[in-house]
């Protein structure tokens, strides 16, 4: 490749004569709508982090690392697996201290001040994270962060924390863009079709709403819909994530028809429910499929000012580069180019496998990996409701007082939450808890043991303490059927009661004490708090 081509690869040197289509535009949306999700991730980390993975958290860090190492061989062997910082230290203040760190590299991203160093940063604390959330940090928008988090390394440069800079985003690194929302899109389609008879008869769309993570009021609003509208909700969805990704290979027009069905598709989901930052994570490789000329004819005149600076930067990319940089920015983009055609290879045959996987990354840093949701659809919602009492006996004559969650439905007569991009993590946990049995979630023994001794690092994790005098002698967890209240009820949800889900236990109950030993939590990791 002699000079001029890799010029016109990178982006840099003279604007060819032909007409070239320019992503600075793109380049700057994608940046900072980045920049929220990782700022809405680390924000997490500092309100929920230190109860759920913290020293005295439901699954500490450094638990979990002393059995990958035993598991694995040696600490150098977990670390290969799963890289992450906190296998060198993982106190509770390095823990807050890193995601402050990454909650302020976010903030300054989505102002507009980022290089790939400060992406670089944020890729690789965020990673750290991930690597020891455990069941916390299992979903796939956590390794689908970290996907679209590493191309964004190589989409601004490293010298430069300008919004804008002069040089043009690489057509490498924008394809690259344009392969994972293919990915995402096409993934979650065909786990869809080849899942659940309910997606090929297009019924889907009259369970989901209702038995869905954590609905919004608007969830409740499309379950009770007409069952035409659902139904072409289905063909939209299918639409959108299996003919769309397609029309990437045919031109421009038809990339800006694609990119348009894949922004809509994703903004109406997150209208429709509480999915995290997973919706707004996926508007980001969507936004490649836009250049300058038709995002500065689409946005509104109060972001004119934005389609200027870009037209400036592009004017500015005209100047020449040293012959090493222009040299070295190519390697780098080969060996780019290179890493994510080799690692796409098993995605690929995942893809066309009949017996495809969702989610899962096939690599130890999580740079290519294969997507999904909602391969099978339940038909009707379980949740657990963990209740407490202050008296003597747990017989029938006990007064039971409800813990309730920040956003699962517990309490009928309340309105459901409206929380994205936010995530609520041990709500998720629980809803997937409510289709298993606590065996499959030992956590949730551990759960019952620190509700028992009232401690402020979980009770931090709930909507309020119902026992704000003294802890509850006994804890139980109660399994429900629930479904969303007909319209006008004053309800928002009717509920059936299935039975005990953990019967009642206190703290000197043998079946719990001999469950908390055998995991190795009684003398351990804040199982032993005292009374209060």
């Amino acid at each position: 490749m002699d000079d001029s081509a890799a010029a016109r690869w990178l982006g840099d040197g003279a604007e060819p004569s032909a007409p070239v289509r320019r992503y600075h535009l793109a380049r700057f949306l994608i940046l900072r709508l980045l920049g929220l999700v990782y700022l809405t991730g680390f924000a997490i980390l500092i309100n929920q982090g230190l109860p759920l993975i913290g020293s005295n958290g439901l699954l500490p860090v450094g638990e979990f690392t002393v059995r990958a190492a035993e598991r694995l061989g040696s600490t150098s062997a977990g670390f290969q697996r799963l890289p992450s910082l906190f296998w060198f230290a993982h106190s509770d203040g390095l823990l807050l201290a890193l995601a402050w760190c990454g909650a302020l590299l976010a903030l300054a991203v989505l102002a507009g001040v980022t290089n790939a160093a400060v992406m670089a940063s944020l890729w690789a604390l965020y990673m750290s994270f991930v690597h020891v959330g455990q069941d916390w940090y299992g979903y796939g928008w956590e390794i689908q962060l970290l996907e679209t988090g590493f191309l964004a390394i190589f989409l601004c440069p490293l010298g430069s924390i300008r919004p804008f800079p002069g040089r043009r985003p690489a057509p490498l690194v924008i394809g690259l863009f344009r392969w994972l929302i293919f990915r995402v899109m096409l993934g979650a389609g065909l786990i869809k079709i080849r899942g659940d008879s309910c997606w090929r008869d297009l019924t889907c769309l009259q369970f989901h709403y209702e038995t869905q993570p954590n609905p919004s009021p608007f969830s409740r609003v499309l379950h009770l819909a007409p069952h035409g509208i659902n139904t072409a909700g289905v063909v939209f969805n299918h639409v959108t994530e299996l003919a769309m990704p397609w029309l990437l290979l045919f031109g421009r027009h038809a990339t800006r028809l694609a990119g348009l069905f894949f922004v809509a598709f994703q903004i109406s989901l997150i209208l429709s429910g509480n999915l995290a930052f997973l919706n707004w994570l996926t508007i980001v490789p969507a936004l490649a499929c836009f250049d300058d000329a038709f995002l500065s004819r689409a946005m509104p005149g109060m972001f004119s000012r934005l389609a200027d600076e870009a037209d400036i930067a592009a004017a500015g990319g005209c100047a020449t580069r040293p012959r090493w940089r222009v040299r070295t920015g190519a390697a780098a983009l080969a060996l780019l180019g290179a890493t994510v055609a080799w690692l796409s290879v098993p995605v690929i045959t995942n893809l066309a496998s009949g017996h495809q996987m969702m989610n899962t990354s096939f690599g130890s840093l999580d740079l290519v990996n294969t997507y999904g949701a909602f391969g099978s659809v339940g038909r009707e919602r379980r949740e657990i409701v963990f209740e407490g009492t202050v008296d003597a006996a747990a017989d029938s004559g006990a007064v039971w007082r409800e813990y309730q969650f920040n956003c699962a439905p517990c309490d009928p007569e309340r309105r459901p939450c409206v929380i994205t991009p936010y995530h609520y993590r041990l709500d998720w946990q629980i809803w997937f808890a409510a289709m298993s049995s606590p065996n499959d979630y030992p956590w949730t023994l551990r759960f019952v043991w620190k509700l028992l001794h009232a401690d402020k690092g979980t009770l931090s994790l709930l909507a309020g303490n119902p026992f704000p005098d003294r802890p509850p002698r006994y804890v139980r967890a109660r399994l429900y059927i629930y479904r969303f209240a007909p319209a006008g009820s004053g309800r928002y949800w009717d509920r059936e009661l299935v039975g005990d889900w953990i019967p009642p236990l206190s703290v000197d109950d043998a079946r719990l004490l001999n469950f908390l030993r055998a995991y190795g939590w009684l003398d351990g990791g804040g199982a032993g708090e005292g009374r209060s």
